[in-house]
């Protein structure tokens, strides 16, 4: 049953942090550029995928803490790899439950006009360079996550 616990920690890990980059580096950006006469499309879309990332990510915290806790103890306090974790589960749950509700207001405050002709054009921008500055940093520490795992740490 172990053996079993420890192959979903590192699939649960891979589908999170795997999810996180194709979203945010390959379909993402592929959207934008595929439908550059449809941005307004392009963003719904890549919004909602990033929502979906953002829902997983904290359904595969829900099951990677827990097994570190059961797994190792209190030990698993002491793990940088657990602290990682919780890092990107909190900047999960930041981006879900704060920045993107606040962008989905400043996109429908703006009706009938896309956002980006209104004149919250500038507060919409800011607050997608933080989403989007955030999501990097989630990013690389689920890089950073993976590459400690490869490395035999958990």
């Amino acid at each position: 049953m172990r053996r079993l616990a420890d192959a979903l920690y590192e699939i649960v890990l891979t589908w999170w942090v795997g999810g996180l980059w194709t979203i945010g580096f390959v379909v993402a950006p592929t959207l934008f550029s595929t439908l550059a006469s449809n941005r307004p499309l392009a963003g719904v879309l890549a919004g909602r995928l990033f929502e979906l990332i953002g829902w997983i990510g904290l359904a595969c915290a829900c099951y990677l803490l827990p097994y570190m806790l059961l797994r190792l103890r209190t030990a698993a306090l002491k793990r940088w790899h657990f602290w990682l974790i919780v890092a990107m589960a909190v900047l999960s749950a930041v981006s879900l439950f704060g920045i993107q509700p606040l962008l989905a207001e400043l996109k429908a405050d703006a009706l009938p006009r896309e956002v980006m002709e209104s004149v919250l054009r500038n507060r919409f921008a800011t607050w997608h360079g933080i989403s989007s500055g955030l999501y990097l940093l989630q990013s690389a520490l689920g890089l950073l996550l993976v590459s400690g795992v490869l490395r035999g740490g958990r």
